[in-house]
């Protein structure tokens, strides 16, 4: 199943790598123009745009808020939720490459307004933030102005993300098991055939559930996940002693009288 993040922020209006700003209105024309289907933003690392570097991902969509609270407040931020390859996903899970930096050509094709044309993830905000900029008078010196998709372009300060990526089709919960068994025994008036029929389906479902969690169990001992297996030895155990407490008795017919009405009927004999 794909993933998405939630949003992020890529960046703020304010400074970038080679000692220029990002203006404000270049977020906002960002916002206002990106669109993945006419020109893709993809994700690569310390932004290398070479064509032996690998890409970990695309810009799917953005927009621009104001930020409320902190150092920042009053600033225009820019946000995006990125589509991930399976790579930057178990990245991320390590924690590395958590700081993002944005390219963004002030003047894009024949538009004349700014667009976002690329993401980097890195491990050292340092490489692409303030530090940077001690050394990095303007575009034409600045040590990233070799990977550059266009030399007028701008790489901003790198902003520290956690991403959370999400399922984009998540499943529907599903009742448990439990519950459509007190399901099935909740119905009235039912014949006796009909009885004995939910019984069998009920033992069938928790045998079902028992080999489930088995292989659960002995997949999570291979990955040595000791706290899941726990837990699912529990579920394990409460599941086996109710299937085994279980009196499925109740399910016989009744000895037949011979007798109408509830009238009660005896041979003495």
């Amino acid at each position: 199943m794909s993933k998405k993040s939630k949003p992020v922020r890529l960046c703020v209006e304010g400074a970038t790598t080679d000692g220029r700003r990002v203006d404000r209105e270049w977020l906002t024309q960002i916002a206002k123009n990106f669109d993945p289907t006419v020109y893709g933003a993809r994700v690569n690392i310390d932004h290398y745009n070479y064509s032996w570097a690998p890409r970990f991902g695309d810009v799917e969509s953005v927009y621009t808020e104001e930020i409320k609270e902190g150092a920042l407040a009053g600033k225009l931020a820019l946000y995006g939720v990125i589509n991930p390859t399976p790579d930057l996903i178990e990245l991320n899970k390590k924690r590395q490459k958590v700081y993002t930096s944005v390219e963004i050509d002030p003047s894009f094709s024949d538009t004349g307004e700014a667009y976002l044309v690329g993401l980097a993830v890195t491990d050292n905000p340092a490489s692409l933030g303030t530090e940077m900029l001690q050394f990095s008078a303007n575009a034409q010196s600045s040590p990233l102005s070799e990977r550059k998709q266009s030399k007028d372009n701008v790489f901003t300060a790198a902003e520290e993300n956690h991403f959370e990526f999400i399922d984009e089709n998540p499943q529907s919960e599903k009742p448990g098991l439990f519950s459509i068994i007190k399901e099935m025994f909740s119905k009235k008036q039912h014949s006796d055939d009909a009885r004995f029929t939910d019984v069998h389906q009920a033992v069938e479902l928790c045998a079902q559930e028992v080999q489930t969690l088995s292989a659960e169990i002995t997949a999570l001992k291979n990955a040595d996940q000791s706290e899941a297996v726990k837990a699912l030895t529990q579920q394990l155990t409460e599941l086996k002693t109710q299937f085994e407490n279980t009196d499925a008795s109740f399910s016989h017919r009744p000895p037949a009288t011979g007798g109408e009405n509830n009238s009660e009927v005896l041979t003495d004999c």
